[in-house]
């Protein structure tokens, strides 16, 4: 049990009549003033400043620039200083410290209610209360105030009777640890509190202030990590914002293209099923005038058979065409046997499926994708091919470029460039304006891809998938691993997109007519990353500008 000071005495820790005096009224009203925010006219609460300097309530200076986020430019309430863009806040922690550490020290007593008891009817804020006196005291009375033992001080309050101990009126000076009570000297030395281990109020005050601060500073700390999560989604909304306003623009567009497909892709299958149709009849319209003439043939030849004159039968000319009863047999039977096979009617699910897909694939490459940007890699072109500063156009020279000498370069009849850039994941496309030459090659290939001899050209080995052009017969081809394919229809534009599908092992090529036209589809499963390759025999082609997706 702790020590109990005697009745009587008057130790310094035991009494709250010696607590040094607030700042002046002029100092506390001068502070006050500087820590009050313009918007609310509030003492701050979690300031936030702008760039200008000036500072307000976090939640006061966002309301107001809510309020001219529609007039498109935004100003400081104060200064009227303008900004172009929603301005960033940052946040002032000395500012708020300063505010809570004045507000816990000098509450606004005004609104407390409490008044001076001596000053009569004016309305003087008390700064103490004496327990003692029972009365309220301003600046001036606490000045000529009895300061003896007995008369304790404290906050302003009206309540005094709360200070005071219920059973013995006494004013409470101790705090009971054992029974978490506030108690004066008669409840430790005779009441009902008597041998429990007691503190001052002063040391029992201190003990839980600590407590309190150490979960003060939890709570601030969590408060700050709210609020950084609050300034990051708020970062994250401005953006999802602006990607918004894009989207909206496209969207409207991607639709009414997905309209103008679908209904060219509804014309296209009634065409076909009426087609199936019209082929019958034709094919019906052929074997009856086959049939006809059959039976012109039979008529003629019975004419003949019936005949008595010899010479007659044996002068006809034209006995060879009329023996001739095989003539279009086997073209007639095996088309006769694919009409019927075909069954009754088109199989409109699967040309559907086949469209639809073929639509989604286009759509979905041509709006949604963002074009990759693609540099060439100067180290890997052949020595008679010239890069461009953009590092965009490649074109064929008839001279010896003197290329630094390099692993990577390709030599003899390879006249090819990589890109810099390698795709190991994701989805990515991008473009070629090939209309500067008559002779070229574009596509995608792995890295170790040979540099030299037969093996090295794109399209002559297993590393490399590549549309091809070719001023001989001007024709159109795709190939891999030397199996060429001739393309049933040429593109029409002089602009190229290859587009990659890693995960799907998917490259395709696409003819940038209006609307673009899909040309031809590799599927494989990728066991490299790509690059863009470039291989051009005359003139010069050109990777068309764009931005990287990821």
């Amino acid at each position: 049990m702790s020590p109990l000071p005697h009745p009587h005495s008057s130790p310094v820790s035991e009494t709250f009549s010696f607590i040094s005096p607030p700042l002046s009224a002029m100092a506390s009203g001068d502070l006050r003033a500087e820590l009050k925010c313009s918007v609310c006219l509030n003492i701050y609460t979690d300031p936030a400043m702008l760039r200008c300097g000036h500072n307000f309530c976090r939640v006061c200076i966002d309301r107001v620039l809510d309020t001219q986020e529609g007039s498109g430019d935004f100003f400081c309430p104060v200064c009227r200083k303008r900004f172009r863009s929603r301005p960033e806040l940052h946040r002032n922690i000395t500012l708020r410290n300063i505010a809570e550490t004045f507000l816990s020290a000098h509450p606004d007593r005004e609104e407390s209610g409490v008044f001076c008891t001596y000053c009569g009817d004016s309305t003087v804020p008390a700064v103490r209360s004496c327990l003692h006196c029972e009365v309220s005291l301003c600046d001036k009375h606490l000045r000529v105030h009895k300061k003896s033992p007995e008369h304790v001080l404290c906050d302003p309050t009206l309540s005094m009777e709360s200070r005071k101990c219920s059973i013995h009126k006494e004013v409470l000076k101790y705090f009971c640890t054992k029974d978490n009570a506030c108690i004066c000297v008669s409840c430790s030395l005779a009441g009902e509190h008597r041998g429990h281990q007691v503190e001052t109020l002063d040391e029992a005050s201190e003990k839980k202030k600590e407590t309190l601060r150490n979960v003060l500073q939890k709570l601030l700390t969590k408060r700050e990590e709210m609020e950084e999560k609050v300034q990051s989604l708020q970062e994250h909304r401005r953006k999802v914002e602006e990607e918004a306003a894009g989207d909206t623009e496209r969207v409207p567009v991607l639709f009414r293209e997905l309209r103008r497909r679908l209904e060219n892709l509804e014309k296209r299958i009634l065409r076909n099923i009426s087609r199936r149709a019209e082929q019958i009849s034709i094919s019906i319209r052929d074997l009856e005038i086959k049939k006809e003439e059959l039976s012109r043939k039979i008529r003629h030849i019975e004419e003949l058979c019936n005949m008595t004159d010899p010479l007659t039968v044996l002068q006809e000319s034209d006995t060879g065409d009329l023996c001739d009863t095989e003539d279009g047999d086997n073209e007639d039977r095996e088309r006769h046997e694919e009409l019927l096979h075909e069954g009754g009617g088109l199989d409109v699910a699967g040309v559907l499926h086949a469209g639809l897909s073929g639509i989604i694939t286009e759509v979905y490459v041509y709006y949604i994708q963002g074009a990759a940007d693609i540099l060439l890699d100067g180290n890997t072109a052949n020595n008679n091919l010239q890069i461009s500063d953009d590092r965009k156009t490649v074109s064929k020279s008839d001279r010896n470029q003197n290329h630094p000498e390099t692993p990577e370069r390709f030599q003899d009849c390879s006249f090819q460039v990589l890109s810099s850039q390698s795709f190991s994941s994701g989805r990515h496309y991008w473009e070629v304006d090939v209309g500067g030459s008559d002779i070229w090659r574009v596509g995608m290939c792995y890295p170790s891809i040979e540099r030299r001899g037969g093996e090295s050209v794109i399209g002559n080995n297993k590393k490399s998938w590549v549309l091809d052009k070719d001023e001989d017969d001007d024709e159109y081809s795709v190939a891999h691993d030397s199996k060429w394919s001739l393309l049933p229809t040429s593109p029409s534009s002089t602009r190229v997109r290859i587009y990659l599908d890693y995960e799907a092992g998917r490259i395709s090529f696409y003819d940038l007519c209006d609307p673009i036209r899909h040309i031809h589809t590799f599927t494989t499963t990728f066991t490299e990353p790509l690059h863009a390759v470039l291989g051009v025999w005359r003139g010069c082609i050109e990777i068309c500008g764009g931005r990287r997706e990821m």
